[in-house]
This record gives C-alpha cells, sequence and structure tokens, in this order.
C-alpha cells in the first residue's frame, strides 16, 4: 500500500456520499434518499497524490489502517459536514452589458417574448458581445467562475449563444477555453448558435448558417484541439427555432461527437422532449411546459431533465412539473441559469427555490445539483458524488448536517472550504457559527 497521500480530512461529523453502489444517475425512487455517513467520534477522508478519493470512514478506522502514512497536507473539519462539489448544469455565463433595465420592464409586466420583440433580452447582448474583445469577454467570466466556486460549485456547463454568427460564437468559445485555465473549476462548454434569430435574418437562413458556416468552423478548430466543445444546443421554442430545424442542428451537432443537450418546452409545447428522447438527447432544460407523453419518453431514454427555478421565478411562469416526473421516472438535475436575465450563479439557492417553489425534497434537490448535474453533462463517472476513485471535489460546510446549506436560504457563510484534489481552492474568512450560550441582550 503506498505510504504518501495528498490531503486528510479529519474531524468531520458528516460525509454526503450521495450513493454507495457507483451509479451514475438517480430518477424515481433513488432521487428521493442520499446516503450519509455519521459518527460522533468524527470521520476521515484521504485523498490521493492525484486528487482522487483514496478512503474514507471513521477516524480512529483511518488512522490505523493509514498507520505511517505521510501526507502533504491536513484539515481539521470538526463539526463539519463534507459535500461533494456542487454541479451547475445550465448557465450563459459569457456576456458584457447588463440588463438591469429590462428587470424594471418584467416587474410592470412585460414577458419575456415581448421584452425579445422589442428588440432586448438576447439581441440587447448579442449587440454588446458582437463589439467586445477577447479579453473583455473573459474578464468578467473569470469573476463570475470565481463566485460559482465561492458557492460550492465545481463543475459548471456554459454555453456560448450570444454571439449569433461565426466569429462572435468562436470568441465566446476561446473566452471559455482562456478562463478554462485560469480558474480551477471544471466546465463542460456548450455550442448555443442557435439560440435566437440573427436581427434581419429568418429561421430559416439561422438554420442554414448554424449547419453550414458556425457548425464547420468550430469543428476546425475543435480537430485543431484549439477549441473543446462538449455539447450542441438549440432554443426550441415558437418563434426562435422550430421543431424541424431543431432537429436538424442538434443531429449535426451530434454527428460531430457532441451531446444533444438543449433548451425546450418552455414558454410554449413544442414536443421537444419527445425530439430529444427520440435522439437520445444527454439532457433537456426548462420543460416548464412539457407533455406527459414527453415525460414518458424522457424516462425511457434516460434523457435527464434539467431544472431551472430561477427563471420561472423571474419570468413568473408556471413552475416545471418536478412532481411528475420524478414520479414518472424522469432523472431531474437542476442548474442555474445564470444569465443577464436571471442573475443568479449559487446552487444553494437554487436548491432552496426547487424545494419550496416545485416541492422537490431536500434529498431529490441535492441529488440534482450533484449526481444527475454530474449525468447531465456525461461527468457522473468523476463528479457528483463523494466515492473511492472519483475527484475530489468537495464542499465543506459549517454545520452538523448538509441540509442547513439548503435550510439557511443565501447564507453564504456558511461554505467553509471548497476543495478540488489536494487544493483548498477557497476559504470563507466569515466563520458563521450558532450561539449556543445565553447572551444578555
Amino acid at each position: 500500500m503506498p505510504n504518501d497521500f495528498g490531503l486528510r480530512i479529519h474531524g468531520a461529523s458528516q460525509i454526503v456520499l450521495i450513493c454507495s453502489n457507483g451509479e451514475k444517475v438517480l430518477s424515481g425512487e433513488a432521487q428521493k434518499s442520499v446516503v450519509t455517513l455519521e459518527s460522533s467520534k468524527g470521520l476521515t477522508v484521504i485523498v490521493d497524490l492525484w486528487g482522487q478519493i483514496r478512503d474514507f470512514g471513521e477516524d480512529d478506522e483511518m488512522w490505523k489502517k493509514y498507520e505511517g502514512a505521510v501526507y502533504q497536507g491536513y484539515l481539521d473539519a470538526t463539526g463539519m459536514c463534507i459535500m461533494p462539489g456542487l454541479v451547475d448544469a445550465h448557465t450563459h455565463p459569457v456576456w458584457v452589458g447588463d440588463r438591469v433595465h429590462e428587470f424594471a420592464m418584467k416587474l410592470a409586466g412585460a414577458t419575456y417574448m415581448d421584452v425579445h420583440a422589442a428588440g432586448g433580452g438576447i439581441h440587447y447582448t448579442v449587440d454588446h458581445v458582437r463589439k467586445a474583445s477577447l479579453e473583455e469577454l473573459t474578464q468578467p467570466l473569470v469573476g463570475r467562475l470565481r463566485r460559482m466556486m465561492q458557492g460550492g460549485t465545481t463543475l459548471v456547463e456554459a454555453k456560448s449563444g450570444y454571439g449569433l454568427d461565426a466569429p462572435s460564437e468562436i470568441k465566446m468559445l476561446r473566452a471559455i477555453e482562456k478562463a478554462r485555465s485560469i480558474v480551477p473549476i471544471d466546465i463542460s462548454s456548450t455550442y448555443c448558435g442557435a439560440h435566437a434569430i440573427p436581427k434581419g435574418s429568418t429561421e430559416e437562413k439561422a438554420t442554414d448558417d448554424v449547419l453550414n458556416v458556425q457548425l464547420p468552423a468550430i469543428q476546425r478548430l475543435r480537430e485543431a484541439k484549439e477549441l473543446k466543445v462538449d455539447n450542441i444546443d438549440v432554443f426550441c421554442e415558437q418563434g426562435v427555432f422550430g421543431i424541424d430545424n431543431t432537429r436538424s442542428i442538434l443531429v449535426a451537432g451530434k454527428n460531430l461527437g457532441m451531446e444533444v443537450n438543449f433548451h425546450g418546452d418552455e414558454l410554449h409545447y413544442t414536443g421537444s422532449a419527445e425530439l430529444g428522447a427520440s435522439l437520445g438527447a444527454r439532457a433537456i432544460s426548462h420543460l416548464e411546459e412539457v407533455s406527459e407523453a414527453g415525460m414518458d419518453a424522457m424516462a425511457e431514454a434516460g434523457s435527464v431533465a434539467v431544472l431551472l427555478p430561477t427563471t420561472a421565478y423571474m419570468l413568473r411562469l408556471k413552475q416545471p412539473p418536478a412532481r411528475q416526473m420524478i414520479e414518472r421516472g424522469v432523472p431531474v438535475a437542476l442548474g442555474s441559469d445564470f444569465n443577464p436575465n436571471a442573475y443568479c450563479m449559487s446552487m444553494p439557492m437554487v436548491m432552496h427555490l426547487a424545494c419550496v417553489n416545485m416541492r422537490m425534497t431536500m434529498p431529490e434537490a441535492l441529488v440534482a445539483a450533484t449526481i444527475n448535474a454530474a449525468a447531465a453533462l456525461n461527468k457522473s463517472d468523476t463528479h457528483g458524488s463523494i466515492e473511492r476513485g472519483k475527484a475530489c471535489d468537495f464542499v465543506l460546510i459549517q454545520a452538523p448536517s448538509w441540509e442547513h446549506l439548503i435550510y439557511r436560504f443565501g447564507d453564504s457563510s456558511l461554505i467553509r472550504y471548497v476543495i478540488k484534489g489536494n487544493d483548498i481552492l477557497y476559504t470563507n474568512p466569515v466563520l458563521y457559527t450558532e450561539r449556543t450560550q445565553d447572551v444578555d441582550l
């Protein structure tokens, strides 16, 4: 047995494994509970020199089992809970030009499509992104990824989609590549050139441009190892891309080796869930207007539903039918949908909203923000749970049990450490503990 290890974390009150039998995704009854270890004597996790989880168990057991071992670092987690790093399965983080003015419009009653038709929304951001340099796009992206990491996210999906032409879409994807080398957070990158119809164009012309100009240009860069693009996305919606053109674009991306992971059934029923299931989609997002037949098709195909409670909250839409999906066996994941329209990058807040507004239980929400969100990104073999041999992506919270991360809405002080491999990426400068002694007020 090797005698040298990376990091030893000891003294924890609880370790949240999520699952314990090597599951890559959880659905139905399996999504309704999480596996934990608890001990009043303290719990230890040992990380090997390569940043993978070597072992875990009670402190005394681990000291005896690895007697004489040498560690590069120790971390005292007394009274804390060790959780898997959170996974944000849907974001639009590459942009400049905020849309705070549109929030006032929405509060006054304007719908998403009202803003869109007036030249705002996606088009407003596209105008700014096209004018921005690569550096001007990368700088705010790096800051956003760091703030996501401080909120416990260690794996994030990041989309293009505010360029709508080949040069601008490639510029966005290059910004993601550049940020990947700066911020120690894992990124699943998504090409979303079919996010809207460019001004002055038509759906048919936009589809032709995506298929015959943008995708070939991106593929050349992928083959040259200049870009890593994991997923293909389309905004399938009335007034945007219809079902036939959506199918053509998704099939083209799939044929290039990209995972099908797209927007569907958000504002209107379009048959997106049925389409995605027929294509073997890795994931479909939004689904506020999904049909029962679509849910059943997704369950049979194993396609993950990425639900976005921030979007329904911000746009005052009806909530996605999370309860029905879970009961029908659809694996449910969560994403923040961080973008200029839904400015939220906190997965703990997303889980809280999922519980309150979508009526998910806390275990269902945690599964949705860990193993199932990783599955939506084809990363659940390495991320989303604490298992021997998996990547060390940990969040340590200053609480005896994981439920506090969802219960304490907006309490950023709860996250004490974020760890990746053998490195502590973030240490919270504010240590919050509940008062246990009597005080004079």
